[in-house]
């Protein structure tokens, strides 16, 4: 089902905005209560972080925004493409100027990162629309700016120097 009238498509819009919004900080709340010594408080961070995301996902559907691999790649690619080339430039560029060394860092890490998202999506793509799989065995993910290496973690991240034993592995 699309959504076709503008008000409940702009709401639609907004709800799935929000309860995205939610489920990532439920996950952050839930890691943050892990470190604090709060296992169950993180477990019902991550269930209703769960549920947000249904919520969300159950809205993006109904807006018609999911497509076949390869349209969600390209969706994918836009998405990474816009941060890199509009969005975090001028967000880093604003914090600089502001002198918000946080805001600096942060968003300089995430600019880096998103150049190689970008990336990885275009060749996902290619060959996703072969009707084929990408081949790899792991992804890595820097835990402190998310800079993201394919079948094997460099020794130290080149982004923020955080050592290769402390990326989160995707097998």
């Amino acid at each position: 089902m699309t959504v076709k009238r503008a008000m409940t498509r702009k709401f639609l819009e907004e709800a799935f905005a929000g309860e995205s919004m939610a489920h990532m900080k439920y996950l952050i709340f839930a890691e943050k209560a892990e470190k604090e010594g709060y296992p169950n408080i993180a477990k019902l961070f991550r269930a209703i972080a769960h549920a947000e995301f249904v919520h969300a996902k159950n809205h993006f559907i109904a807006l018609g925004k999911l497509g076949k691999t390869p349209e969600n790649l390209q969706a994918g690619i836009d998405g990474e493409t816009f941060e890199v080339e509009e969005m975090y430039p001028v967000y880093n560029n604003a914090a600089d100027f502001q002198g918000e060394k946080d805001a600096v860092r942060t968003t300089r890490y995430a600019l880096e990162a998103e150049k190689i998202h970008a990336e990885l999506y275009k060749k996902a793509k290619e060959t996703a629309e072969g009707g084929k799989d990408i081949e790899i065995e792991r992804v890595y993910i820097c835990p402190v700016c998310g800079y993201t290496a394919v079948d094997e973690a460099p020794e130290y991240c080149p982004v923020c120097g955080a050592p290769r034993d402390k990326f989160v592995v995707f097998e």
